[in-house]
């Protein structure tokens, strides 16, 4: 029998403020253990939290940018649980009153084997500020645990989504656009190496249109990739449990990456386990309609907004705008480089999904370290579109300015590139190849067209890739058919 799989996500996005959300302590990663954790973070008596305004900010921006009410008075509470790593004995989040309230982003899911591509809305609930804990060190070898409180009162949005996911495949596209998202808009460097963007994945299983079973929370994914096999084998546990007539109990689960499966920490907490209250030292945080609008202002087109641009202005396929607004990084290289070449868009897009995004993987760069500019592989394209130099020529000029840098029309003379396009000098090569070549000439005028492809060849390499592709085919194509 079939049963469907609903995916709800809780995502914890580190904000980008140099600071922490309620003290002065930096948030600096990699600072040796417990050398940025103030008096504020240790909870020492008679010190008081202070609101970090760069992180409200923050929240507000997150809110603008899917859609979402942003309350104009939310509130901070006390959660209330034990942990090594947290020093007060509770954590400083909101409940009942949180700074974003209902959202939506749209997800699109590519054509498979199986399945056409559609698009999804998935709902979100809330996105509420807290601090996060510290960190517990488990030395096997030692047989201890030891505690790092750098990250204490290090800031935080929790991005609450509904359960409206129904495959991991969706829940790794949704946690992906959010991951562009909070990094195209400034709020969180979206770094998973370093515990920036975390990942909780609420899943449960049950008959189509039946009620929602018991939901099992997997803590702490920090890739993609884990959050797609954590999911598959935990719904794929869930439906082999009720199938062998077992029970699933609400419950919280790590995933081990190793062994590539789930198992099960804790039971699951529900908010009264919590024993949530107001926090008494913090004032509930209200936002006008003013604030707002300056935070508004702030915001760059957002990824959907570029995407629909690039595919009515631009002329680009679905996938060529999906692809260029994966980062902004990309999508700010793209259109710098399109401003040296007007109107080739296409052309733009084609070298930065090929050879651009080939090099940058092959060296393990990302877009923001580019080593050309926008102005040299405008310049490189220039040079294509105006026929000074081959497609071919072009990709030695990017050869080299990668490696070396440099000028490209200082290349293109230096390496002699520039495209031959002397019908004199074309006509005197194809007639040494013609007459070189007599059998598989003979082939040709018998019909075996294909055989095209072999003078073409021999063309390019005996013009060492500087002819004109164009004119010196129409040749060839001439003088072997007067021979036929």
């Amino acid at each position: 029998m079939k049963w469907e799989i609903v995916i709800g996500l809780e995502v914890h996005a580190q904000l980008s403020t140099s600071s922490k959300i309620f003290s002065g302590a930096s948030t600096a990663f990699g600072a040796e253990a417990n050398t940025q954790a103030c008096a504020v973070d240790l909870a020492l008596p008679g010190v008081l939290p202070v609101l970090n305004r760069g992180a409200v900010e923050r929240a507000i921006k997150f809110g603008l940018a899917v859609g979402a009410h942003i309350a104009p008075r939310s509130v901070f509470s006390r959660k209330n649980y034990f942990y090594p790593d947290l020093p007060k004995g509770y954590q400083i989040s909101q409940f009942d009153l949180p700074i974003i309230g209902q959202g939506a982003l749209t997800i699109c899911v590519p054509e498979t084997t199986t399945e056409k591509a559609y698009e999804k809305l998935v709902r979100l609930t809330r996105a509420h500020l807290e601090e996060d804990a510290g960190k517990s060190l488990h030395e096997d070898f030692r047989g201890m645990t030891g505690i790092d409180l750098n990250r204490a009162g290090t800031p935080l949005l929790e991005i609450v989504s509904e359960p409206d996911m129904r495959s991991a495949t969706e829940a790794v596209i949704y946690a992906k656009m959010l991951h562009t998202l909070v990094r195209w808009i400034g709020i969180c460097d979206g770094n998973m190496q370093e515990g920036s963007l975390r990942f909780d994945a609420n899943v449960s299983v049950r008959r189509p249109g039946a009620e929602l079973g018991a939901r099992r929370e997997i803590k702490n994914l920090n890739s993609f990739r884990f959050l797609q096999q954590a999911i598959e084998y935990e719904a794929q546990w869930q439906i082999d449990t009720l199938e062998a007539g077992g029970k699933v109990q609400q419950a919280t689960v790590l995933f081990d990456s190793d062994k590539c499966e789930t198992r099960a920490m804790r039971s699951k907490e529900d908010a009264h386990d919590y024993r949530y209250f107001p926090d008494p030292d913090l004032l509930p945080v209200a936002i006008d309609a003013d604030w707002i609008e300056r935070v508004r202002k702030t915001l760059p087109e957002l990824p959907l907004a570029k995407r629909a641009r690039y595919v009515a202005d631009l002329d680009l396929s679905a996938y060529d705008a999906d692809t260029l607004t994966s980062s902004r990084e990309m999508a700010d290289l793209f259109e710098a480089t399109l401003s040296e070449v007007p109107g080739e868009a296409k052309l733009c897009a084609n070298w930065l999904m090929g050879d651009v995004s080939a090099s940058l993987n092959r060296e393990d760069r990302d877009v923001a370290h580019c080593p050309i500019s926008p102005q040299q592989l405008g310049g490189v394209l220039k040079r294509i579109v105006d026929g000074t130099i081959s497609n071919f020529a072009a990709k030695e000029v990017f050869k080299t300015l990668w490696s070396e840098g440099g000028d490209p029309d200082v290349i293109i003379e230096e390496k002699g590139l520039k495209q031959i396009s002397d019908v004199g000098t074309l006509e005197a090569m194809i007639d040494k190849i013609i007459a070189d070549n007599a059998a598989q000439v003979a082939e040709y005028r018998s019909g075996k067209e294909k055989v095209f492809g072999f003078f073409v060849g021999l063309a390019m390499k005996a013009s060492k890739g500087s002819a004109n592709p164009a004119q010196m085919q129409e040749i060839l194509k001439r003088k072997l058919s007067n021979q036929k």
